[in-house]
This record gives C-alpha cells, structure tokens and sequence, in this order.
C-alpha cells in the first residue's frame, strides 16, 4: 500500500492544479462577458492596443485629453462617469500595457510605457495633451514629460506615484513576486479566488473612505482585475518599481512641464503627505492641492476632478475655460 501513497498524491494534487486552471479561465472569460472591449484597437510598435477616443469633432477647444490609469485597473476608471465631463474635446483613453484589453510587452517598466504612450500619441495624431496619470499612471506620465516634453502641454495627475513605497498597502502585498514561475502559478491557481474573497476589504482601502460605486464591477471594470493576465501585469509592474522609481525621483527639478498635483488627505493607498509634497518641492513647475476623500478620486468624486482637470489646463498653457 505504501508505494501507492505518493502515486495518488500526486494524482489528487494534478487533479486540483487542473480544476483551478479551469475555474480562473472561466473567471476571465466571465469577467469579460461583463465588462467588454469599449473603444478600440490599434497596433503600436508591435503591440495591439486597446483604446477609447472620442475623436476631434468640429467645435472642440484646445488640445486632447490622454487619460492613465493605475496599477491593476484598465480605461473603465476613466469611462465611468469622468471622460463625459469633458464633451468639448477630444478624450483618449488608454489600457496600458498588459492592462484591459491591452497586449503585454516584455518591459513593464516606466520608460518602457512612456516611450510606448509617446509612440501611440504619434499613431493617432493627437498632439500635445494634457496627459491625466492617475496613481502608477501618474509616474508613466512623469516620464513620459521628462522624456517626451514635446509630446504633451501639461500633466494633471491624480492621487500619483511620485516615490518609492517601501511598504506597499496590504491588498497589493501578494503582487511582489519576483520569480515568472510563481507569479504565474499563483496567477493561475489562488490569485483570482484570493481576490474574491477579499474583494470587500480590498474595497475599503483602495476607494476608503470613500465608497466603491455599486456597479464599478462590471461599469467601471473592476471584474477585470480577477483575471489571472490582471494580476501577472499588476506583479511585473511593481517588481520594476524599486529600480525604476529612485532615477525617476532624482530628475523631477528638470521637468519642465506644467504640473498640477490632486491628492485626497484620506488616501489609504499613497501617503498624501509624502507623495504629494516631495514632488511639489522638488519640481519648478508643481501646484499641490488637497481634498476630501479616498485613493480612487475618478470614480468617487468625478466633478471634483473634472474641475481639477479644467484648472490644469487653463494654468497649464494647453487652453481652456473653468
């Protein structure tokens, strides 16, 4: 009987990695049966993108509107509720890399994207925007603008990633992962079902203490961050974060565009007092201002950040009217 004991251990063991495989599949594609494709798609250096533009239409003031979202998110934190605000111009939203309905890239890194966004701008003909960074977006567009300055008239950036995070929030805790192997076998076994369990927790300190909209799951695609593709982007993004972040920090006295910062003093994510502050002081064109309110500014106080928005643009140059 002994010799059968490891057999049927391994027989029982396969027989669950196979079930998981099968139940984060359908996830996704659940996931995704709620929450499609919303724009469209358009090839960029080799890699298919996912997009939303709302196109220039006669009667339009100024320059576009480009749109970023944060880590683990997708466009559907900006096509809620926030891109509608702005019907006099052209909004462009972006599924970053691997992101969405995005295509992965082998580089996740920050000037790996930026030079990918700048890239896209080219590829749509959309002239200096106003880039819109929220959270890990907010440093794509911070090196974007200081290794694009020409690409863009100005950055307002919502609650962003201005500095290294030593301790990142719990819910992100299970992303730092440094082996491919793993993040993939933890991708495609527990991270999805890890994710629907703490999915109320999660809620609380990503959009505390502000509340999660009630169908920000599927408007606002929130479903998508249960795909096992979500969480493999989401780890690749914060392992470059360390060697990435402190050469991002060291050149903000040389950026020359126009900044606008917004942090909520409630953010349960990024410390307002440290990541917005140190980016203010250190670079010569940054105005800080500070609000009410949680991490997930776009989709909690969508006006508030409109009005935000509108104020960058007019004392940013790029044009406009509060």
């Amino acid at each position: 009987m002994t010799p059968l004991f490891p057999a049927r251990f391994l027989a029982v063991g396969l027989c669950l990695f196979v079930a998981a495989l099968l139940f984060n599949w359908a996830v996704a594609r659940l996931a995704e049966h709620f929450a499609p494709p919303q724009g469209q798609f358009i090839e960029v250096d080799g890699l298919r993108l996912h997009y939303v533009d709302t196109g220039a239409k006669p009667g339009q003031a100024g320059p576009p509107l480009l749109f970023l979202h944060g880590l683990m998110g997708q466009l559907g934190h900006f096509d809620y509720r926030l891109a509608s605000l702005f019907p006099e111009r052209r909004v462009i939203l972006l599924d970053r890399l691997g992101s969405g309905y995005s295509q992965a890239a082998k580089s996740q890194g920050l000037k790996a994207q930026a030079e990918l966004v700048a890239d896209f701008l080219a590829a749509l003909q959309a002239p200096r925007p106003l880039v819109v960074g929220h959270s890990f977006g907010g440093a794509v567009a911070l090196n974007l603008a200081l290794d694009h300055p020409d690409s863009l008239c100005g950055l307002a950036l919502l609650a962003p990633l201005t500095h290294q995070v030593d301790t990142p929030p719990s819910v992100f805790a299970n992303l730092a992962r440094d082996s491919a192997f793993g993040r993939w076998l933890f991708a495609w076994t527990l991270a999805p079902l890890n994710a629907i369990m703490r999915a109320e927790a999660t809620g609380r300190i990503v959009f505390g203490p502000d509340s999660a909209p009630a169908d920000f799951w599927n408007k606002g695609g929130g479903i998508l961050a249960l795909r096992p593709g979500n969480f493999i982007t989401g780890s690749r993004e914060m392992i470059a974060l360390p060697s990435e972040m402190p050469l991002l920090e060291r050149r903000y006295p040389s950026l020359a565009a126009k900044t606008f910062i917004l942090f909520a003093k409630g953010d349960r994510v990024l410390d307002p007092n440290v990541q917005g502050p140190n980016l203010r002081d250190r670079a010569p064109n940054a105005e800080l201002t500070l609000v009410e309110g949680g991490h997930m500014l776009p989709l909690t106080h969508p006006e508030l950040t409109a009005a935000f928005i509108r104020t960058a643009l007019v004392k940013s140059g790029c044009g406009g009217l509060l």
